[in-house]
């Protein structure tokens, strides 16, 4: 992922969560974000990381940050505990079971905002097709053996993983390498950005921030 579309993925983030709020971030790696978060919308925040690297770096940023795995971390709190949960990335890297993981997170917090790279980018679709090797991309920039994914999805598969678990889209944002992405983000953009709450919503159109999908 480029600095620049980082910084547009970061933003968009910043965007949808109402100052002063209370955040858990789930993964929240060296704790960038969540020093944003604070700097920028006043929240009150709570991260959750695995890596004891990243964790001194969160605690030398004065951020509050549990070394645990994040399946084990979202039992300590009750039903509603946060504004916000954020996986940044990390939905796709460090849980094991997404799926259960994301209904504790929505149980957790009102509303839960997933990162995640788009596995059927262009580039990524090309490489497949004609060299029929897995594809490495800026959004994707590892090889297979060492890469950090556990898990590869696309903008389409999580539409439709939302759709079949009744959890509604209240936003959504596409991000290319640097840009923005209005048109066709399952084919163009490099990351997608879900805000997602319990309940999905009938008879209204999902306000989706950045474009369609195809």
């Amino acid at each position: 992922m480029t600095l620049r579309a980082e910084e547009l993925a970061q933003k968009v983030i910043v965007g949808w969560v109402r100052p002063g709020c209370s955040v858990l971030e789930l993964g929240c790696g060296d704790g960038e974000l969540l020093s944003r978060l604070i700097e920028d919308r006043a929240i009150k925040a709570q991260g959750i990381e695995t890596d004891g690297l990243h964790v001194h770096r969160c605690v030398q940023r004065g951020l509050n940050v549990l070394h645990e795995p994040v399946e084990e971390g979202l039992t300590d709190y009750g039903n509603g505990s946060f504004d916000y949960a954020i996986f940044n990335g990390s939905l796709q890297r460090v849980v094991k079971k997404p799926d259960i993981v994301l209904r504790d997170a929505l149980r957790v917090a009102d509303k839960v905002i997933v990162r995640f790279s788009n596995f059927a980018h262009y580039r990524a679709r090309w490489q497949i097709l004609l060299e029929g090797k897995t594809p490495v991309t800026p959004s994707l920039p590892y090889a297979w053996y060492d890469t950090p994914n556990l898990h590869f999805l696309s903008i389409a598969d999580f539409y439709a993983y939302c759709a079949a678990r009744a959890i509604a889209v209240e936003s959504a944002a596409f991000v290319g390498e640097n840009r923005v992405v209005r048109v066709s983000p399952n084919f163009f953009a490099m990351s997608g950005l879900f805000l997602l709450s319990k309940g999905y919503k009938t008879g209204g159109k999902i306000r989706r921030t950045m474009g369609e999908v195809d």
